[in-house]
């Protein structure tokens, strides 16, 4: 006999995003279906920003700051995509 599985109401909508802040601006870094993989993800580039800071500061990148959010599906840009750990490619905060 097969087992009842119960899903809870809008939980198949929600993620957990990592968010990187640099100044005013703020983008989705990541997403994961489970806040222990999205804090693990937050925790590592946290440590890669520490690792880079001076490098960042010198050459005048914004040191971003990383925070995790649940997020919904819906709410992410249509053409998102991860950003790299330290927040920026070819000069700029994407």
């Amino acid at each position: 006999m097969a087992s009842t599985v119960t899903l809870r109401a809008g939980d198949d909508d929600t993620l957990w995003a990592v968010i990187a802040t640099a100044g005013r601006n703020s983008r989705v870094a990541n997403v994961y279906r489970a806040r222990s993989d999205a804090l693990e993800d937050r925790a590592w580039r946290a440590q890669q920003v520490s690792a880079y800071a001076d490098w960042l500061r010198r050459s005048s990148q914004p040191v971003p700051h990383y925070s995790v959010a649940p997020i919904r599906r819906a709410d992410l840009p249509k053409k998102w995509s991860p950003l790299p750990a330290l927040g920026f490619l070819r000069g700029q905060f994407i």
